[in-house]
């Protein structure tokens, strides 16, 4: 068994540095196109966010293979909660594509947190993209931070899009479950496992008609 774990991570390992270095060339050739508009003055909205997506979409793959690299390997280190989540929440509108969905962020916490940055950045955009994904055409997500007892984070991600089945929230985090005829049923496992890995955790709050709200809590860092 322990060969087989060593060999699959090498494969993966092998796999993903091929992809990073297509990546590259990716955001490479982005950086010259937009380059090249600037110096021609061209100014182009759709071609300017097509970049933005791209160039978004790039850094949530790299992410993602670094994190499938890692497996169980941690390494936390102390990051602003607040710019963190930000970043989050910008990397995620890259799949809103064709839909209406206004983003509202109430990030305020001023907190600091110690965290696999990778790990719980992966956990906060798979919230919010499933909250993408839960909207059919029109609707609005928010995201809220804030301290509970000075001693631990809360981040909140509501969205009005459709409900999870009543029946099947008590399901959600188990691994290999999914609501979605293509869905692989390890985002909301991977989440739960990995901020249990960082001392936090993720629940679901509520799923209604009205409101579908999941929160996120980890441990806020003192630095005296």
């Amino acid at each position: 068994m322990q060969q087989e774990q060593e060999t699959i991570q090498q494969q993966v390992r092998c796999v993903s540095h091929e992809i990073r270095n297509q990546l590259s060339i990716c955001d490479v050739y982005s950086e010259i196109l937009k380059k090249h508009l600037a110096k021609e003055h061209i100014e182009n909205p759709s071609v300017d966010n097509a970049i933005t997506c791209i160039q978004k979409a790039i850094k949530l793959i790299g992410n993602n293979l670094i994190d499938l690299k890692s497996f169980d390997n941690y390494t936390p280190h102390v990051v602003d909660a607040d710019k963190l989540a930000e970043e989050c929440i910008e990397l995620s509108k890259v799949y809103i594509q064709d839909k209406e969905i206004e983003i509202i962020s109430q990030i305020e916490s001023g907190a600091k947190i110690y965290v696999d940055e990778n790990k719980f950045q992966g956990c906060l955009i798979n919230i919010i993209k499933n909250a993408i994904e839960a909207i059919e055409n029109k609707g609005t997500i928010k995201v809220t931070s804030k301290k509970i007892c000075d001693d631990t984070l809360s981040i909140r991600i509501s969205d009005n899009g459709k409900p999870i089945p009543a029946n099947k929230q008590s399901e959600i985090f188990n691994q290999g479950f999914t609501t979605k005829k293509t869905g692989s049923g390890v985002g909301l496992y991977l989440c739960k496992k990995n901020l249990n890995n960082l001392n936090g955790d993720i629940t679901l709050l509520r799923s209604t008609k009205e409101n579908t709200e999941f929160e996120i809590t980890v441990p806020i860092k003192h630095i005296s």
